[in-house]
């Protein structure tokens, strides 16, 4: 099943209810909001107030909240608290990202794991168990509007292969014509 989850960070802050209603009544089937840190990506975005404010304006729809953050453990009860449905952080952090899964889950929310383009996917196999999602970036993260690296789309066929059954997402560079 192909499921569609556009990244608000694409919308106009200024008209952004707007566009997220446009979306969704395109057939969106959930939001995923990125969060940077100006850390572990060399650019800053929004923070819980803004899942909080989705979640008032649009409280039926799935929020899939992507950390790009260097700690993001700091920052779980903040994003859950504020209506995050899933929760994805980052294998290349330098945290203990099975213990940060483990209590993603803990706290009643979908927990994924994300891999960078030059991150061999083998890398992630421990942790498929605790993961609800693969979130494969399919450009460095930290920058829209940059040309997909199609290449990075194998490795959903090793994580099938691996035997993993749940949800793998492609996040960076989609459009109608290569999506």
């Amino acid at each position: 099943m192909i499921e569609i989850a556009p990244s608000i960070l694409a919308a106009d802050i200024m008209h952004m209810q707007q566009d997220i209603q446009r979306i969704l009544d395109a057939g969106a089937d959930m939001l995923h909001v990125d969060i940077m840190d100006a850390h572990f990506v060399p650019n800053l975005s929004y923070g819980p107030a803004l899942v909080k404010a989705l979640r008032g304006a649009f409280p039926a729809v799935f929020q899939d909240v992507h950390l790009m953050m260097t700690n993001p453990e700091n920052y779980l009860d903040p994003f859950i608290k504020a209506g995050a449905d899933s929760i994805t952080i980052h294998a290349e952090i330098k945290g203990d990202v099975a213990g940060i899964l483990k209590d993603i889950r803990a706290r009643g929310c979908k927990a994924g794991v994300s891999v960078k383009p030059g991150t061999p996917v083998e890398q992630i196999f421990d942790l498929l168990p605790l993961c609800d999602l693969v979130l494969l970036m399919t450009v460095e993260p930290g920058f829209g509007g940059q040309k997909i690296k199609t290449e990075a789309l194998t490795k959903a066929r090793t994580l099938r292969t691996q035997g993993y059954t749940g949800v793998i997402s492609a996040d960076g560079g989609l459009s109608p014509d290569n999506a």
